[in-house]
């Protein structure tokens, strides 16, 4: 097996965590919070905003305007799984980013976030 095969097997084995995350603005403190069901997949996020190909179009002008080094990623909480019973990871994770929504408020000048209405 070489290297990179290795490399892809490694990556596979590792448990995926599913979370809250935050882009933040340094310059101007505001935020953008999300949710994810891996938490690795954070670095496609950047990707996007790299391509200009990011959903929040605030987020990406202002991305655009500053440029990355002005961005940091931060991970606010890794969603903890039951293990016992049913659990509904989607459901929970819904939750949890609500909860932080809730206690950021990233909304208007604070932040990306659009209020659901």
């Amino acid at each position: 097996m070489n290297r990179r095969q290795e490399l892809q097997m490694q990556y596979k084995e590792t448990k995926q965590e599913a979370g809250v995350f935050q882009v933040r603005n340094t310059v101007n403190n505001k935020l953008w919070v999300d949710s994810t069901r891996n938490l690795r997949s954070m670095n496609g996020k950047r990707m996007q905003l790299e391509m200009g190909g990011h959903m929040n179009k605030e987020l990406q002008k202002e991305w655009n305007e500053f440029g990355s080094d002005a961005f940091v990623m931060e991970v606010l909480e890794v969603l903890e799984v039951k293990e016992t019973g049913y659990f509904d990871e989607k459901d929970a994770l819904r939750k949890l980013e609500e909860k932080w929504l809730e206690q950021i408020q990233p909304f208007d000048e604070r932040g990306y976030n659009k209020r659901k209405p």
